[in-house]
């Protein structure tokens, strides 16, 4: 038994600095002239325990924590992406976590989302208050953090501090979590801490690394116990093809060692496969992790915690989330039972009805379902892959009974064409989708309702004009003007005291037909079954006759209706409510 590094990602908003605290952290552990401070492995950096104790120095010696962790692993595909793939038993693979907020622009969308995923899957985090050195004012000193901070102008020093109280409110009133910043913390199992920093100047590192290593030796030294000599576990992080290899996978082993030759089960998206280890790649010495070409050494083993690049047949049906475990030949079965149990954990209950989704891991996929749950979306399919015709014609069938159902959500995978009737919705941050998807319902709904009230007779309020009789009868012509709301042909009309009187048959102005007259417009109606200077006098206001069930819905619809015609729609009511005291109610 051994104690392995702990795996650490990193989470943020997009351009809050995450690739950038992860270069400088990788990269300011990087004593010159020592090879092998860190040490790159595929999807992967290791910083070694000497290495940290050196770099944090001094602050070690004050805090004094026995450390004993063999190093940190930080996975090299910073964001949700990789977090959301790596998950093992149900859970997140990370151990710990560290949340990147511009402390010059506080929390955005994809900070919600990653606080809401690390609450999810139970994964420790601390912050890290990035660009802390761009806060109008604040001068760069000699000496550690908090003396630096310390020596900061008071106007400085308020604005710092309201700005990191701004990240604890937020915490507290949208997810009910207590932070503060990290060395006023007496018990970081009840508040998270805020390490301000910037990865342009290097503020505040050597306290980042400090705090992530001290937590993870204190609160996680049991739940790191691996047994290396046990077979080799992990997750995939990334499928690729390489040149000479073929198709290969990248892959975070958390637990035992893994050997060329081994027999390895894997996860696809359908049943776990089989294949044998063809070879174990690790990049070579202080490369570039985003420049792989030509740059890998084999190895030929190993050992939890670390990454790998694993060469083997028959990986097609390999993808990115899904487990990884080696096996002898006798215990193979159970390995595949293990893998199928880990898939399995996610849990995708369908509903008969709703939205179509895609994602491109499982974990991803889990993430999705658990948010729309949330949000009281219902799914009527989830798969892992990309978004094919299948999807978009099985959103299709949503459009008769259920046309707000009728999309196909996609995460983290490549866009693809709708259709008249189906909305396809792409995206990498799950809450702009989420965003999406309800911004696209709005617009149905209100599409849906457009139409339900051109089924209704809408207010509307005329008056006869003086000297426009055109004909008295057989049908009555007379000039009218539009005062509230629009006038339809076949609109029912009644008079100011309530009584029905007849219905709009013909609309005129300038000897053109029309179907519609709005507000202002002085028109000649014909009025079929009425004599003018009988039924009908000049200067007699007019109404829109409503039906009482039409009025019912156009309150309900009344958002949709002009300040005019909702004004109509209350003179008619109080003149029917004359006769029906409970009309319309």
């Amino acid at each position: 038994m051994a104690i392995r590094s702990p795996i650490v990602t990193v989470l943020g908003h997009v351009d809050h600095g995450k690739s950038s605290i992860l270069d400088a952290v990788r990269g300011s552990n990087i004593v010159a002239g020592e090879a092998g401070a860190i040490t790159q492995a595929i999807g992967a950096s290791i910083i070694p325990l000497h290495t940290i104790k050196q770099k944090i120095g001094a602050l070690l010696d004050a805090t004094k924590p026995q450390l004993t962790i063999p190093g940190l692993l930080f996975i090299d595909t910073p964001g949700h992406a990789a977090f959301t793939s790596l998950r093992s038993r149900g859970g997140s693979l990370a151990d710990i976590a560290v949340l990147v907020v511009d402390i010059t622009e506080g929390f955005k969308p994809q900070t919600f989302e990653a606080v809401e995923i690390l609450k999810r899957t139970k994964t420790p985090f601390i912050i890290a208050a990035n660009k802390t050195d761009l806060v109008p004012g604040f001068v760069m000193k000699e000496g550690s953090l908090l003396q630096q901070l310390s020596g900061q102008s008071e106007r400085v020093t308020q604005a710092l501090d309201t700005k990191m109280y701004e990240l604890v409110g937020v915490l507290h009133e949208r997810f009910r979590l207590a932070a503060d910043r990290f060395d006023r913390i007496d018990d970081y199992t009840k508040q998270i801490g805020i390490v301000p920093c910037s990865a342009k100047t290097g503020l505040g590192l050597q306290e980042l690394l400090m705090v992530l290593a001290g937590l993870a030796q204190k609160y996680l030294e049991q739940s790191l116990i691996v047994d290396v000599s046990g077979p080799g576990k992990g997750v995939i992080l990334e499928v690729k093809e390489e040149k000479g290899l073929g198709k290969t996978i990248d892959v975070i082993l958390y637990d035992g060692t893994l050997r060329t030759g081994d027999t390895m089960v894997y996860g696809t998206l359908a049943e776990p496969e089989t294949t044998k280890v063809r070879g174990l790649f690790e990049p070579n010495p202080n490369t570039e992790m985003r420049d792989r070409k030509g740059k890998f050494r084999p190895v030929k083993e190993v050992v939890a915690a670390t990454g790998v690049k694993i060469s083997a047949p028959h990986l097609e049906g390999a993808a990115a989330g899904m487990p990884v475990v080696a096996a002898s030949p006798d215990a193979v079965r159970a390995a595949m039972d293990e893998v199928s149990a880990q898939i399995n954990d996610v849990q995708i209950e369908t509903d008969r009805e709703g939205v179509i989704i895609k994602a491109d891991t499982l974990g991803s996929l889990e993430a999705l379902i658990t948010l729309l749950k949330e949000h009281a979306v219902p799914i009527r399919r989830a798969a892992v892959g990309r978004i094919a015709k299948k999807d978009v014609s099985d959103a299709e069938s949503n459009v008769e009974k259920h046309p707000e159902f009728a999309v196909v959500l996609g995460f983290n995978v490549a866009p693809a064409a709708g259709t008249d009737h189906v909305k396809v919705i792409v995206d990498d941050v799950i809450y702009k989708l989420l965003e999406s998807l309800e911004a696209w319902q709005r617009s149905v709904k209100k599409s849906q309702e457009a139409k339900l009230l051109e089924s209704l007779v809408r207010p509307c309020k005329l008056e006869v004009l003086q000297h426009c009789v055109f004909r008295q009868s057989n049908p009555c012509i007379v000039g009218v003007e539009v005062l509230r709301g629009s006038l339809r042909s076949g609109m029912p009309l009644m008079r100011r005291d309530g009584r029905p009187l007849t219905i709009v048959k013909t609309i005129q102005a300038e000897k053109e037909s029309l179907t519609v007259a709005e507000r202002g417009r002085q028109v000649a109606v014909s009025l079929p079954n009425v004599t003018a200077g009988r039924q009908v006098e000049e200067t007699d206001f007019l109404y829109a006759d409503l039906p009482e069930e039409d009025f019912r819905r156009l309150k309900q619809l009344a958002e949709y209706l002009s300040p005019d015609e909702k004004e109509s729609l209350k003179e008619i009511a109080a003149i029917k409510r004359e006769h029906n005291p409970v009309w319309g109610v």
